[in-house]
């Protein structure tokens, strides 16, 4: 039996016997009595063991007790003694420290001692050897030999460092200082025609005599200095060559570019920090050109004469470009070896003659735009080549706005995007007053606005369906604004976009510059990519940039208004083409209606009048005002087709946004606006019969027959007419005016 179960620490009783009991069930089920008795007796003799022992074990602890109390009594007797010797060692130690403090003080002032002394002896020592080196050196400048004479100056040196507390120390200074001077002016001609020749020895070995006197800066001058004159003459050079300023400026950038190869690579050989010499160098340069490239660029602005100065800029610009990128190619493999600074420094100077213009981008573009816009001519004689050329003028108006983007971005890299906003604006009012004056001029081409109701009724169409041309112009003009816009959203956020700093708030412009600044020093930047003109020149203009990006950042893209005056003047447009359409189709009908008035028939009165007074209504037939009239509206739906075809996306555009003078009254059913050649006959008519009803009230008198003669005209032409048309408001009011017409007729 294992009984080791009964020590664990989860033992219960019932799971331990029933445990005991199933074996037995399964293999001997008559046998649980015998089984139980089993382990009765087995538990049993176990107890006796258990018992015997515990009493064993118990009689053990109890003989051992006296001895492990005398034990302890000699442990607490030996612990007593440890604390009295700890004590006594603990006032030995605290007289041993302040007797070695005594010494200790003893010794640091014997050792103080002797370091003066030591160093008396070596300023006695150096002071001699100066006296010395100072004698001998006279001697050594004649030897010419340029690594003697610094080795005895580097030691001069050395014997100087120990001698600052002389009296004689500045004057020391200077004597070696003008000692230094005499070997560079030796050497000089020496240094010259190493840089010059380009000979890694002899450069070597002045970088290490001039590194030893400390005067490494003056060396670098010398090397600055000779290819600083090689390249400035190859610049004046190209100035008073033949060559435009374009091509002079490729061929100085040109040199430059192999200038920064060749001299990297020679000055890897001799310099520890090459990246930065050749950046200073060419920094040096180019603000050592005579004439300078910002006095260039000014004098090539100046001579544009009539044309846009922004062309020239840009051309010049594209030579500068190609320059930049070439460079920073170069340098980006390398750029941790780099000076950051130093490139800064470099990219501004490359830029900086551009900083200008750059800044004046706005106005720049805006009169080229308009120069531009100005040599498209609207304006022609006929009629038909004004419609078409406003036709053509509206990929030209578009081609010349994403011009100005691709300006914008080239010229500023985003930067001047308040500019281009300012400048497309003035394009699009520039090219809105012209066409306007355009339909102006059609209008009187046309004669809209002299109605002669003494000319004769002929019906010509011309005129209608060239405003519908010109309207279908309208809904192009809106469709391609509407692309233009989105074009220009995306083109600025994803050019411009990186500028703007993910924690910019537009409520706190500084704190955007601090985060920027924050964001610049914990990661390693590129300086041609991080230049920026406009926050140190302009920093009002840059808020308003960065309004702008964060607008279409939260808003979208897509949910924009950055040329909504723009928009609302090509609607404008569109709108004065409805109009002008309007007034074309109607200027027939209003030229029938004036002669209702005049009539001398309303208000005479002879022997046919009274022949016919009694005579029923039905024999009177319309007068020839109101036939004309009626066949004119009865073919006008033939002309509207393009408007129900909807085969013209622009025109569908322009015709829904577009509005008709005289619209239905509000609360009226108006099934015609599901329909635009309803909405146009239903505007018609109502321009129809609100005249028709002014040129009644202008008639003085009507006879008896005279206001049959009118009853007959309103209801046998006028209300078929509108019938068959199914302009139900019409028919409703001519209804109203032929009651109104026939009671009084009867009274």
């Amino acid at each position: 039996m294992d009984f080791s179960r009964f020590l664990s620490d989860d033992f219960e009783v019932k799971s331990w016997v029933n445990a005991a009991f199933r074996a037995v069930q399964q293999e001997a089920p008559g046998k649980v009595d015998a089984h139980a008795a089993t382990l009765v007796m087995k538990l049993q003799l176990f107890i006796q063991e258990v018992n015997n022992a515990v009493e064993e074990t118990s009689h053990q602890a109890l003989q051992n007790m006296p001895r492990v109390l005398r034990e302890v009594e000699v442990l607490k007797q030996e612990a007593t003694f440890l604390k009295e010797q700890m004590i006594l060692v603990k006032e030995d130690i605290k007289k041993f420290e302040e007797d070695t403090a005594q010494s200790m003080q003893v010794l640091v002032e014997i050792d103080r001692v002797k370091s003066r002394m030591q160093l008396a002896a070596e300023s006695l020592q150096e002071a001699d050897k100066w006296s010395t080196l100072s004698a001998d050196i006279e001697e050594t400048l004649k030897t010419q030999d340029v690594s003697v004479i610094s080795a005895k100056l580097t030691s001069m040196q050395s014997s100087l460092a120990m001698l600052v507390d002389t009296p004689d120390y500045s004057e020391k200074c200077v004597h070696l200082e003008a000692l230094k001077n005499r070997l560079e002016a030796m050497a000089s001609p020496q240094i010259v025609a190493a840089f010059n020749s380009q000979s890694v020895d002899q450069a070597k070995t002045f970088v290490k005599v001039f590194t030893e006197i400390d005067r490494m800066p003056q060396l670098l001058a010398y090397y600055y200095k000779c290819h600083k004159v090689q390249l400035v003459a190859v610049w004046q050079d190209l100035c008073q060559s033949d060559l435009s300023l374009n091509r002079q400026l490729t061929e100085l950038y040109d040199t430059l570019l192999g200038t920064w190869h060749s001299q990297l690579q020679w000055t890897t050989q001799v310099f520890k920090n090459p990246h930065e010499i050749v950046t200073v160098l060419l920094i040096q340069t180019l603000g050592a050109l005579v004439p300078s490239i910002p006095v260039c660029l000014n004098t090539a602005m100046e001579r544009t004469g009539q044309e846009p100065k922004l062309n020239k800029l840009l051309e010049l610009y594209d030579a500068t470009i190609h320059f930049a990128k070439g460079l920073e190619a170069a340098m980006l493999p390398n750029l941790k070896e780099q000076n950051l600074v130093k490139v800064m420094e470099l990219v501004e100077t490359v830029y900086g003659p551009y900083k200008p213009y750059q800044l004046e981008y706005g106005d720049l573009e805006e009169e080229n735009l308009l120069i531009q816009i100005s040599a498209v001519p609207l304006e022609h004689w006929e009629v038909i080549d004004c419609v078409q050329e406003l036709n053509h003028s509206v990929s030209k108006l578009f081609m010349l706005a994403s011009g100005a983007i691709d300006n914008c971005i080239k010229l500023t890299d985003g930067l001047g995007v308040c500019g281009l906003l300012k400048a497309l604006k003035a394009l699009f009012a520039k090219y809105t007053s012209d066409f306007t004056n355009t339909l102006q001029s059609i209008r009187k081409k046309c004669k809209l606005d002299d109605v002669l109701s003494d000319s004769l009724f002929q019906e010509d169409w011309t005129a209608f369906q060239n405003s519908v041309r010109i309207i279908t112009t309208c809904g192009e003009l809106l469709h391609q604004c509407g692309d233009f816009e989105q074009q220009l959203a995306n083109r600025i956020f994803s050019t411009a976009g990186k500028y703007l700093s993910d924690s910019y708030s537009p409520c706190s412009f500084s704190g955007f510059q601090d985060t920027s600044s924050a964001e610049k020093k914990s990661s390693l930047k590129n300086p041609w990519q991080e230049y920026n003109y406009l926050l140190k020149e302009n920093p009002s203009e840059y808020a308003s940039l960065m309004e702008t990006l964060y607008t279409l950042k939260e808003k979208g893209t897509s949910n924009h208004n950055l040329l909504s005056s723009s928009r609302s003047a090509l609607s404008r447009l569109n709108q004065l083409a409805h109009h002008l359409a309007f007034d074309s189709v109607f200027l027939r009908i209003k030229q029938q209606l004036l002669l209702v008035s005049k009539m001398e028939s309303w208000n005479s009165g002879g022997i046919g009048e009274t022949l016919t007074d009694d005579l029923p209504n039905f024999s009177l037939t319309p007068l020839e005002y109101i036939s004309n009239i009626g066949q004119y509206i009865m073919s006008l739906p033939l002309h509207l087709e393009p408007f129900v075809a909807q085969e013209d996306s622009a025109l569908e555009l322009a015709l829904h946004a577009g509005k008709l003078p005289y619209p239905p009254e509000q609360g009226d059913e108006l099934p015609e606006l599901d329909n635009m050649a309803d909405y146009w006959l239903g505007s018609i008519a109502r321009a129809t019969m609100q005249t028709y009803c002014e040129v009644i009230l202008q008639i003085p008198e009507l006879t008896v027959h005279s206001t049959k003669q009118l009853a007959t005209d309103i209801e046998c032409h006028v209300l078929p007419v509108y019938a068959a048309q199914r302009v139900h408001a019409m028919c409703q009011a001519c209804w109203g005016a032929h009651q109104w017409i026939t009671k009084g007729t009867a009274g």
